[in-house]
């Protein structure tokens, strides 16, 4: 099946360069797909894999219990917490199922998946707004190439080196602009619906975004946008350990930023008004209308964060994080800016695209290499770890018990060669709340907010501990493993030891 060609831009959208698309969908041919293809692969090996890092200890642990119940049977609300709002670990264990393949296996292919998603979306948004088939594939290259940018202060990528809600939130926000952008409604709701159900946070943004879109098909009606009321017992009066939680996510308020996250803030503004002016001189499809949306969409959150930022009582809604809108706006931007500089500076000359993304996706996969310089680039799951912590993890999951419970250092995550593995994803085993990852849990839900402040406190001075700490932590939690860095701790029997890291047992 051969794609038709783009539609005649100019005689599709009005003066305002608003969207006046006919019902019919172009269609995408088997040449186009086979490059979206590659280049889906292609970002994977530009990006990176690694399976079990990050918020993978949150996600994965979710899947894997719901594969078999009696995994994490002490603390599982800290990652459960998450997991019973989402879609996704049924959807991810059901499909481990029905595939029959390891669930390592599953993963990376959900990973592959949720990126050709993601592009194939970009793909439809970018031929809506130019004609010219380098432009389309310049823009869709470029967001390709950068899926692993920070998000300015948010502590997000426009895509993770992992499948996660994110990963499936993304594609399907992406997916249902498109089709917003078509006028395929039914196939929009669709979309929509799916990202509520796999990540009931990000939906926000998607559904205030969509909104604004339909609402405003002329330039002159961008008036306040749209208002969401929340039931205030969702957001309970902010207490101490709460207030503790927040100390480990200080992205979540705005007026925490450093000056260089705020041009993270105002530089895509600035970028996103000049692009929607020249966009509507130039008239390219529904672009400017696009950018003059995105401009508002980004402009309403941020003043709601920086509402939100005051301190007292209204710290209560941090954890709505607002300006997580700005990844809809990183990869809009991004996809309509490459469009831009395809369609006007790199054209069709190659020497033009080689100076542009061989530095581009040098410096980007540098960056991987070193954000993770203990572990390989790519980790695949039929492929031996040569990071010293993961060796550990996979040793546990095979040589103790399902029930066994772990004492780790409240930090491992940021130690010397850890690379942010996630213990519960790798060793499939409980442990004591850590200060990183299980801060996730009670940044969303408050009331876990005590639990884990006693338990991360119960750890204070771990480097220090000796065979009487332990002794205490099994009195008090009934652990009966740990995992230690050399040289130990006198006294305890450690059956397993590598360059690094010791696990021992709890007598």
């Amino acid at each position: 099946m051969r794609g038709t060609p783009a539609h005649p831009i100019s005689n599709d959208t009005n003066r305002q360069g608003t969207l006046k698309l006919p019902r019919q969908v172009l269609r995408t041919g088997v040449r186009e797909l086979l490059l979206l293809v590659a280049l889906t692969g292609g970002a994977v090996v530009l990006h990176g894999y690694h399976g079990g890092v990050e918020d993978a200890e949150i996600y994965l642990p979710g899947v894997l219990k719901n594969l078999n119940p009696a995994l994490y049977p002490r603390n599982s609300e800290f990652f459960g917490s998450h997991a019973g709002m989402t879609l996704y670990p049924t959807l991810i264990a059901g499909s481990i199922r029905l595939s029959h393949l390891p669930a390592a296996t599953v993963m990376l292919l959900w990973h592959l998946a949720t990126i050709f998603g993601f592009l194939f979306a970009c793909f439809r948004i970018a031929r809506l707004c130019f004609s010219e088939k380098h432009a389309v594939w310049c823009g869709v290259a470029l967001t390709a190439s950068l899926l692993t940018l920070p998000v300015a202060g948010t502590a997000l990528y426009i895509m993770d080196q992992y499948v996660t809600t994110r990963s499936f939130s993304t594609a399907a926000s992406m997916l249902a602009l498109a089709s917003i952008l078509e006028r395929r409604y039914a196939a929009a709701g669709v979309w929509v619906v799916f990202t509520m159900a796999v990540h009931p946070l990000m939906s926000l943004f998607l559904l205030a975004l969509a909104g604004m879109l339909v609402l405003f098909e002329s330039a002159k009606t961008l008036a306040p946008a749209m208002f969401v009321v929340f039931p205030l017992t969702l957001f309970p009066p902010v207490s101490n350990s709460y207030r503790a939680v927040l100390q480990s996510h200080p992205y979540f308020l705005l007026t925490n930023w450093a000056w260089y996250e705020w041009l993270g803030i105002l530089a895509p503004l600035v970028m996103l008004i000049a692009m929607a002016t020249y966009g509507r001189r130039a008239c390219f499809g529904p672009m400017a209308h696009v950018l003059k949306v995105l401009a508002a969409f980004e402009a309403l959150f941020m003043a709601v964060a920086l509402f939100i930022s005051s301190p007292g009582p209204l710290e209560r809604f941090a954890e709505l994080q607002p300006m997580r809108c700005l990844l809809l706006v990183y990869i809009l931007l991004f996809l309509l800016g490459g469009c831009l500089l395809g369609q006007w500076v790199l054209r069709r000359r190659m020497w033009r695209w080689a100076l542009l993304f061989a530095p581009l996706c040098a410096g980007m996969a540098l960056a991987q290499v070193q954000l993770f310089p203990d572990s390989s680039h790519l980790e695949l799951p039929w492929v031996r770890s040569r990071n010293s912590w993961v060796e550990g993890f996979d040793w546990i999951r095979t040589h103790t018990p399902q029930d066994a419970y772990f004492a780790l250092d409240p930090d491992y995550q940021r130690l010397p060669g850890e690379d942010v593995h996630g213990f519960r994803a790798i060793s499939q085993r409980s442990m004591v709340a850590d200060y990183w990852s299980d801060s996730g849990g009670p940044s969303m839900f408050p009331a876990l907010a005590p639990e884990w402040s006693e338990q991360v406190d119960a750890r204070r001075g771990w480097k220090q501990f000796q065979r009487s700490d332990f002794l205490r932590l099994k009195a008090r939690y009934g652990v009966d493993w740990v995992v230690l860095q050399h040289p130990g701790a006198f006294g305890l029997v450690c059956p397993y030891q590598n360059e690094r890291i010791l696990v021992c047992r709890i007598d």
